[in-house]
């Protein structure tokens, strides 16, 4: 009987709740973005300028910073060894930009050195696509066949959004430590500007932090439908 519930499913609260959590969190992330665009930093350097330099200091030479379209699409892609900036950051001189582009040196230190847990988030990504695609239409089938262990796998293979989501946080962490780090010592920003770049980025890992915790909602989700279902038979 429960698949005609979902006309009137009342665990969709937990997908808007998840939905809303992520909305405040990309929005804090383009308000204090905003907010520190608009402060220069004191040396006058661009955000590339400043990758070129934190990638050189650490023995990167085989990195390119290249433009990539949008607004903080900002990302280090180790298969082709690039540094991309979004046309937000992109020769800007702000603390904001810095920020972001220095986070961004972060993942490419961490892959030189082999770090940890960018490796085995590498590893997780096929399997965390293969449970973003798949669990949910092996739990809907399970509950209409009236199959709990069918059910179940779906669950079990949505776990692999969760693991993926639960390794991204030590990295997205640690880049950001790493950058705040080296801005700091190498005197590319004073301290009150390397306190403003915090912001931007403690305001950006708090997205990985609402996804997270969505991903968890939409477990809990998932479930109740699994558990609903095994009540009904």
């Amino acid at each position: 009987m429960y698949p005609f519930m979902y006309y009137f499913d009342p665990t969709y609260i937990l997908v808007i709740i998840g939905a809303i959590i992520c909305a405040i969190a990309s929005a804090r992330v383009h308000i204090t973005y905003s907010r520190y665009d608009r402060v220069h930093n004191r040396r006058g350097v661009t955000a590339e300028q400043v990758a070129d330099m934190i990638l050189r200091s650490a023995g990167i030479m085989d990195v390119r910073i290249m433009r990539v379209n949008g607004n903080l699409t900002d990302n280090y892609n180790p298969s082709n060894r690039t540094l991309n900036l979004s046309d937000a950051v992109m020769g800007k001189t702000s603390v904001a930009a810095i920020g972001v582009a220095a986070h961004e040196c972060g993942h490419a230190i961490q892959d030189q050195q082999n770090y940890g847990p960018l490796r085995l988030r590498a590893i997780s990504v096929p399997l965390a696509n293969i449970g973003s695609y798949l669990s949910w239409p092996i739990l809907i089938l399970g509950v209409i066949l009236g199959s709990p262990k069918l059910a179940n796998i779906g669950i079990i293979v949505f776990l692999f959004v969760i693991a993926f989501e639960l390794i991204t946080l030590p990295v997205e962490f640690n880049a950001s430590h790493r950058a705040l780090k080296i801005l700091s010592e190498s005197q590319i920003l004073e301290r009150d500007e390397v306190k403003k770049a915090r912001s931007v980025l403690a305001a950006a890992a708090m997205t990985y932090v609402a996804a997270l915790f969505s991903a968890f909602l939409q477990l809990f989700r998932m479930i109740l439908i699994a558990g609903s279902a095994d009540r009904d038979d």
